[in-house]
């Protein structure tokens, strides 16, 4: 039988909702591209950094409060900071990095660098 957290469980004991945001990365021939669930947050609330061929992303969740003396029956959504570092692949070209929020997705464009992408060799 499973353990259901309530209210009254101490913070430490209580079930997490994972890890955020969630994060999908793919590539093409010349780019790697993040994209991030990042439901409620705004895009001035984000940092984002690349260093190496790492990116890391940052930031603030905030959720209206509930009513006072409501009681929880389900709590998974939680206000905060937040912070993941993702590891790319590949070298990275750190100064062609675009980033775009639409309807609570970040998707962030990562140029590879020259010598990342793959060369097509003509055998003569």
């Amino acid at each position: 039988m499973g353990r259901v957290a309530s209210d009254e469980t101490a913070p430490s004991q209580r079930v997490s909702a994972g890890v955020f945001p969630l994060i999908n990365l793919t590539e093409d021939k010349d780019n790697y591209y993040v994209r991030a669930e990042l439901p409620g947050v705004k895009g001035d609330g984000l940092d984002i950094q690349v260093t190496g061929n790492n990116l890391a992303i940052s930031g603030k969740r905030k959720i209206a409060a509930e009513e006072e003396g409501a009681r929880y029956h389900r709590r998974e959504r939680e206000a905060g900071t937040f912070s993941r570092m993702i590891g790319l692949p590949g070298e990275i070209d750190t100064d062609k990095v675009e980033a775009n929020l639409e309807n609570g997705v970040l998707t962030i464009v990562v140029s590879k660098a020259e010598i990342a992408k793959p060369k097509q060799i003509i055998v003569s």
